[in-house]
C-alpha cells in the first residue's frame, strides 16, 4: 500500500480520474525557477496550474520566463499518463500568502482561497 496524498486533495476530474496533486506540485517546485505551484482541475475536464517564480532566478538565467515554464511543465508531463499531465499553466503576479489567508501557519495552500482570489486567472485557462 502507498499513501499518495491526502484524501481531501484529491482531484477528480470531469472524466472520473483521480489525481494527486501533491505529486504533480512537487514535480514544479523541485525547479530552482519556481517558488510555488498549484494544480487545479476537480470536476474540470484537464489538470492547469498556477505557478509563481524566483524572480531573481529567473532574471539570472535570462531567459523568458513563458518559455522557461513551458519547458519545465513538458520535462513535468513526459513521465505522467495523458490524465495527470498539466494541459495549461499560467504565472499569477505574487507569491500565495498567509497574509491573503491562502496557506496555512504550516505552510500548506487553502486550496478553496487560491479558487476564489484567482477565479478569473482559472477561467481563463479553461476558455
Amino acid at each position: 500500500m502507498k499513501i499518495t496524498d491526502r484524501k481531501k486533495d484529491l482531484i477528480i476530474t470531469a472524466g472520473g480520474k483521480n489525481i494527486a496533486p501533491q505529486n504533480l506540485e512537487n514535480a514544479l517546485k523541485a525547479s530552482r525557477f519556481i517558488s510555488q505551484a498549484i494544480v487545479i482541475g476537480d470536476r474540470r475536464p484537464y489538470v492547469v496550474a498556477l505557478i509563481t517564480l524566483d524572480e531573481p532566478e529567473v532574471a539570472a538565467s535570462g531567459r523568458d520566463p513563458q518559455e522557461l515554464v513551458q519547458e519545465l511543465v513538458d520535462d513535468v508531463n513526459r513521465d505522467r499518463v495523458r490524465v495527470e499531465q498539466i494541459k495549461r499553466f499560467t504565472i499569477v503576479p505574487r507569491e500565495f500568502s498567509q497574509e491573503e489567508g491562502e496557506m496555512t501557519p504550516t505552510m500548506k495552500l487553502r486550496r478553496r482561497v487560491i479558487h476564489e482570489h484567482f477565479a478569473s486567472e482559472i477561467d481563463a485557462l479553461y476558455s
